[in-house]
């Protein structure tokens, strides 16, 4: 017999959880908060080291999510691309650049006000989205793995836009490479 657990959304909605699934709903508030909190602290932060740390736990916990809604592929992206990469060159972009930390700016209030003024209203507008939605519910989808049917895709029909891409970064590649010799030389 399946011990379930009552969840109540709204007064008068309530659904019926099975424990197991209760405590994935823990593990995913939670990677929700340290996402959250971490994107705050790299938004906000006055030292840009910091800034750079905190992105690597707001990094974590999208990985973290994506692990948890069974997307394998774009779970091992995150980490490979986004943390493996972009934050360990930004982590050694801010590291070698000497004085970085020390910086101040000078006009920190400017813009204050219309930013908080957007953010009450598309705030506003994703709540009254929240709120009006009659959210779908179906089942839970059979955990499958995801990277099989997407490396058929890039080497069957999608082939050719794969290629085209990645002659596309190379292009970029090279080019940036040529700039920046051609700074040294002058």
């Amino acid at each position: 017999m399946m011990h379930r657990t009552r969840v109540v959304q709204r007064p008068g909605a309530e659904i019926l959880l099975p424990r197991d699934a209760m405590g994935l709903l823990i593990i995913f508030y939670a990677l929700a908060l340290v996402t959250v909190g971490s994107a705050l602290v790299t938004a906000f932060s006055r030292n840009i080291v910091h800034s750079a740390f905190a992105l690597f736990g707001a990094l974590a916990g999208v990985a973290g999510i994506y692990a948890l809604l069974a997307a394998d592929f774009l779970f091992i992206i995150q980490i490979f691309i986004y943390i493996g990469g972009i934050l360990v060159v930004t982590i050694f972009a801010v590291m070698l650049t000497q004085g970085i930390a020390e910086v101040n700016v000078s006009n920190r209030v400017v813009g204050v006000v219309p930013a908080l003024i957007t953010i009450m209203l598309a705030g506003g507008v994703m709540l009254e989205a929240i709120i009006r939605t009659s959210w779908y519910r179906a089942r839970p989808a059979p955990m499958a793995p995801t990277t099989y049917g997407i490396g058929n895709a890039f080497l069957g029909p999608y082939v050719l836009p794969f290629e085209i891409a990645s002659i596309v970064l190379l292009a970029s590649l090279i080019g940036a490479i040529v700039i920046s010799r051609q700074e040294v030389r002058e």
